[in-house]
């Protein structure tokens, strides 16, 4: 399902000023929407058919009907009104609320992500990385942390990959691509500067660029090839580190999970191949630490 209300929020902020006056009714009389015409619509909100056609389409919609359709969709599953979503962490927050407040955004950040996936889009990425003779890895900060939690899957399978913790390291990398190899671009903002610069780097090799970013035109998401987009559910004081990462985990679990079910037996075989057991202890020998603990 392509989420409505979701791509609507995400692209507010890059609209048009006639685009802005749409988006606002929209989201304030959702529930109105589906059953205007475009032209009964672009009255309401003082525009044209062509600038409510275009909106569409900038979303990922075949058009207005489209658009309509998937939107009384999404009105019949949401439960949970986007006031009790956008509540922000206080001073005065019990743990227990704290607990709560988080759990809930990172669940809220999985479901906005789901229905931001465009399955086409994924299969295509599943089968670069297929047809890749290596993945190469981008990402500082929390965005690191996620691009090494994908070096280490792929690495499980044998699918050539790579990753450093160096910024110069990964540009080197960027600059010793191929049009044979892909990359994996992942910033939450779109805006990290040396994620984009090993981007261009990629991009003067003739190589293909996957982005994992947030749903916006941003930098990042305007050069890649291919966007597998994030939903923004981040708390206003620790944006871009929290539940935005675990939707690129997320994200990724996605990507790999195609990508071994393209070859499914092969990968299994691979995944016992590379299973690491845990360390050999003799027979009748204690291991010292437990040695210790008994003759405490």
């Amino acid at each position: 399902m392509k989420s409505v209300l979701v791509r609507l929020q995400e692209y507010e902020g890059k609209a048009s000023g006639a685009e802005k006056g749409v988006i606002k009714f929209l989201l304030e009389h959702a529930d109105e929407v589906p059953q205007l015409n475009i032209h009964e619509l672009a009255e309401e909100t003082y525009s044209s058919a062509s600038t409510i056609i275009r909106l569409c389409r900038k979303l990922g919609f075949h058009g207005y009907r489209d658009f309509s359709k998937s939107l009384v969709y999404e009105l019949a599953l949401r439960k949970s009104s986007y006031d009790e979503r956008s509540k922000e962490i206080t001073k005065e927050d019990s743990l227990e609320e704290l607990v709560d407040k988080v759990t809930y955004k990172n669940i809220v950040s999985l479901e906005d992500t789901r229905k931001l996936i465009d399955l086409e889009v994924l299969q295509r990425c599943v089968n670069l990385i297929a047809e890749a003779k290596t993945i190469c890895l981008f990402g500082m900060g929390s965005s690191l942390l996620v691009a090494k939690d994908t070096y280490l899957k792929f690495l499980r399978i044998n699918k050539p990959c790579i990753i450093s913790e160096d910024w110069h390291a990964q540009y080197l990398q960027a600059k010793n691509m191929t049009k044979d190899d892909l990359a994996i671009a992942i910033s939450y903002s779109g805006m990290t500067e040396e994620v984009l610069r090993c981007v261009s780097a990629v991009k003067e090799n003739g190589a293909t660029v996957i982005a994992v970013t947030r749903f916006e035109e941003n930098p990042l998401a305007i050069i890649a090839d291919y966007n597998l987009s994030v939903a923004a559910t981040e708390f206003t004081f620790r944006s871009g580190a929290m539940s935005s990462r675990i939707a690129q985990l997320n994200i990724i679990d996605i990507l790999y999970t195609a990508y071994i079910n393209r070859a499914y037996e092969e990968n299994v075989m691979q995944f016992q191949r590379t299973h690491i057991e845990k360390p050999y202890v003799n027979e009748g020998v204690e291991p010292k630490e437990k040695t210790r603990k008994g003759r405490e």
